[in-house]
């Protein structure tokens, strides 16, 4: 009996510690952190790069925002090949593509039975077409998501400000929303209220954006008809602006955010956000409201034949790559279609070497075939092993033990290896848990760190110096919760000759600066190795278009191109009101865009009067906009006057420097030829209203 007792009492502690072992080989996830994001939220991470297609009435007004007035016999692409669009955002790495349905000017791209402003009545395929609906095939056709963008501000409505456009607003949302498919992301821009034609009425019509719209029914029809669909505003709900349209994010960039005004009630998408705190977020955010970054290819959102040559370089695109999604945010790269209805050439020949260069670094990981050791893994459970940051499923993750918050993982490779580009990804459904992060190579038998930065989140990518080892160390240094990662990979972009950078000085002669011989052209015609060798300045007082490239055995870099306008070798400045010394009216001409002209605060003329020198036969005008990030004196309206002699003037144009306010880019502006020895720019309204700045005022005579 005492025997059969002591087996018993044995068998139990065996089973129990059976038990205990199986628990402790199958551990429990780590526990949510914060703010978690939700499925859709999740679906919208993993979209990563995608495009904004800006297409519609301005392409054929060359403007940027419509006025409400146009005609839409002006809309009729020659060449309209929704195919070719699609395709060039697959081909250059991109899963989905935004449509600007409808812009501020109220003009719709599809037949919507909301308005007469739309595309039916244009002269496009004889008023039977539909830019969205063939949009939306080719992106089903060739597996791209499709999102949409509805303007809510509409200049051309006659009952906008008032009850009756909510109505045509809910109405357009809804037709887009059941029509064309699933919708991954529906765009909502900050732009709301201010001057349009509004039927005729020609004024001024500010609303309250957080009230007016209703915001809480728009998402509920949303919610209800889309689902899956993210909604991105300036404040989400599901996704935040970046803050800036140049093309990159904080760093760090936290996928929490708390928007100001939440202590009033204001609920998400309907707060005010502060450009610091959107760039970077908030670490310990009330809500999950990741950023997106966005920016356009070309200075504008819509296209401009002026703009041909200020396409952004393969070389521009992977930076803005690595400061984008490299910060955990996604990107949407702005698109826009050419009056033909195509994706220009130029745009597609720069995505084309983009997507060579990130292919090249990131076909391979180097770390296959490496040791990967952990410093501790939870549960020692091969769940949550360290093996799994080198697997192909972001749905398995390395985790430690609740009580482990600083650990750390050793890559050891095969062979001495080079690398400048690591890749991180945190397991986000449970929350951003890692605050601090080092990364260390092994030399001289010691750890040397070469890397450190705080946020990780969705994807983390580092770009530096290259570095040289046998062994890679990751540590996370601050964590508050334990670390769950996803994916740690290493990766070697090929080294590429620069492009040439270049330059001129207020004599009109241009410098070119590069590592290896310089090849240039100045007739338009693309540089080849047979082109002008670059030796020495190159005088172009009366402005042109210059295109450069490196060339170093039979590699050669991509092309630069710059387009100046007339020399400012003889400009004086006539008259101005200047504010202080150092913003003296003779910066707005010294060709340094770091410096500006400020007039004095409460001038209400806020006019600048510039003598040519000389009697020149103009074609157009360039303002460039105070370049230091503020946006008071920022000129919104503008009248631009001519003349012989300084004493009687012509107006040549007016109009308005449309978003100047979130994309201070310069503003080219046509006018009608005239023959001029004085210009004067007039700004009619500013950011602030009480002064005007200027960086840089040119002409064109070509």
């Amino acid at each position: 009996m005492k025997i059969f007792s002591k087996i018993k009492f044995q068998n139990c502690i065996l089973i129990s510690m059976l038990l205990l072992v199986g628990c402790k080989n199958n551990p429990e996830p780590p526990a949510p952190f914060g703010p978690v994001p939700s499925s859709r939220q999740v679906e919208w991470h993993d979209t990563d790069f995608y495009s904004f297609i800006h297409f519609t009435i301005n392409t054929f007004t060359n403007k940027e925002w419509g006025y409400g007035d146009e005609s839409p016999e002006l809309f009729n692409p020659t060449a309209f090949d929704a195919e070719q669009i699609v395709l060039t955002c697959k081909n250059a790495g991109m899963k989905g593509l935004v449509l600007t349905a409808k812009h501020h000017d109220g003009f719709c791209l599809w037949p919507t039975k909301t308005t007469e402003h739309n595309i039916s009545k244009s002269p496009f395929k004889n008023g039977e077409g539909d830019i969205v609906r063939e949009i939306a095939d080719a992106c089903c056709k060739h597996g791209l998501k499709l999102g949409i963008y509805i303007s809510p501000w509409d200049r051309h409505n006659a009952n906008y400000g008032k009850p009756e456009y909510i109505d045509v607003f809910k109405a357009q949302l809804t037709e887009l929303l059941t029509q064309y498919g699933e919708i991954f992301e529906v765009w909502f821009d900050g732009a709301n209220g201010g001057t349009g034609y509004y039927g005729g009425a020609n004024e001024n019509r500010e609303i309250d954006r957080v009230t007016y719209y209703g915001w809480d029914e728009i998402f509920k029809i949303i919610r209800e008809l889309q689902p899956t669909a993210a909604i991105f505003s300036d404040i989400g709900p599901d996704a935040r602006w970046i803050g800036t349209e140049e093309g990159y994010s904080g760093d760090p960039c936290w996928h929490r955010y708390t928007p100001e005004g939440r202590e009033d009630g204001v609920p998400p998408g309907m707060g005010q956000t502060k450009y610091w705190e959107s760039i970077n977020g908030h670490r310990d955010g009330e809500y999950w409201m990741p950023a997106e970054t966005n920016t356009s290819i070309r200075p504008g959102w819509f296209y401009h034949a002026s703009e041909d040559d200020k396409v952004k370089t393969p070389e521009r695109l992977v930076k803005l790559y690595y400061e984008s999604l490299g910060h955990g945010t996604t990107l949407i790269l702005n698109l826009p279609p050419d009056r033909r209805g195509l994706i220009n050439e130029i745009d597609v020949a720069s995505l084309t070497k983009f997507k060579e260069i990130i292919d090249a670094t990131f076909s391979k990981d180097l770390t296959e075939g490496a040791t990967f050791t952990a410093s501790n893994i939870r549960g020692k459970s091969q769940k949550y092993d360290v093996v799994n940051l080198h697997d192909d499923n972001q749905q398995t993750y390395w985790a430690t033990d609740d009580d482990v918050l600083l650990p750390e993982v050793v890559v050891e490779f095969p062979d001495i290896t080079e690398f400048n580009v690591v890749n991180i990804r945190e397991y986000i459904p449970i929350g951003q848990r890692i605050w601090g992060w080092a990364l260390d190579r092994w030399e001289d038998d010691q750890w040397i760190e070469f890397a450190k930065a705080e946020s990780v989140g969705h994807r983390r990518l580092w770009k530096g110096s290259l570095q040289t080892t046998k062994k890679i160390r990751l540590r996370i240094t601050e964590a508050a919760a334990c670390p769950a990662i996803t994916r740690f990979s290493v990766h070697l972009e090929p080294v590429r000759l620069e492009a040439p950078v270049i330059s001129r000085d207020k004599m009109g002669n241009v410098s070119i600066t590069s590592n290896a011989e310089i090849r240039y052209t100045i007739d338009g015609s693309q540089p080849s190795q047979s082109s002008e060798l670059y030796v020495k300045a190159i005088p172009l007082p009366r402005g042109g278009v210059l295109k450069a490239a490196a060339y170093y055995q039979e590699e050669s870099s991509s092309v630069t191109t710059a387009s100046f306008s007339q020399s400012k070798s003889r400009w004086e400045v006539e008259t101005a009101s200047s504010y202080l010394k150092s913003y003296e009216s003779f910066k707005s001409i010294d060709t340094y865009p770091s410096t500006f002209w400020q007039s004095e605060n409460g001038d209400k003329q806020m006019e600048l009067t510039i003598c040519l020198g000389e009697e020149l036969h103009l074609k157009a005008f360039t303002m460039l906009p105070r370049q230091d990030g503020k946006k008071e004196g920022l000129i919104t309206h503008y009248e631009f006057f001519t003349s012989d002699d300084g004493e009687n003037w012509n107006k040549s144009v007016s109009g308005e420097f449309s978003n100047i306010h979130n994309n201070p880019i310069e503003q080219r502006v046509e006018i009608e030829p005239v023959n001029a020895k004085y210009i004067r720019l007039k700004a009619t309204k500013t950011v602030g209203g009480e002064f005007a700045t200027i960086a840089e005022l040119g002409v064109y005579t070509k």
